[in-house]
């Protein structure tokens, strides 16, 4: 599994340009299956994606083609968890 850290650059007044494309994209990482979570980082630092189903490169690929990535209103970092312990309710996220 992995979490994406999309923290605003200096070029954030520029979100509101990008916003509808940007809230396309995560519509369909999680109409693929591969988000699990999307939300704001506090205090309006950016935001945050949690994904699954997916290999680091095909992420990375995903998350290039987030527009807010494309117009560096945003820079992403991926960190990928390798899951050993979890709430039976996430026990899907070990397998």
């Amino acid at each position: 599994m992995f979490v994406v850290l999309l923290r605003f650059t200096a070029n954030k007044a520029k979100a509101a340009e990008f916003m509808q494309a940007h809230n396309d994209w995560i519509r369909q990482g999680f109409d693929d299956g591969v988000f699990l979570l999307a939300g704001s980082l506090q205090p309006g630092k950016g935001g945050t994606v949690i994904a699954h189903n997916t290999t680091l490169e095909l992420l990375q690929a995903r998350v290039d083609r987030d527009p807010f990535v494309a117009e560096d209103v945003v820079s992403a970092e991926i960190l990928e968890i390798t899951p050993s312990r979890t709430d039976e309710k996430l026990a899907f996220l070990a397998a």
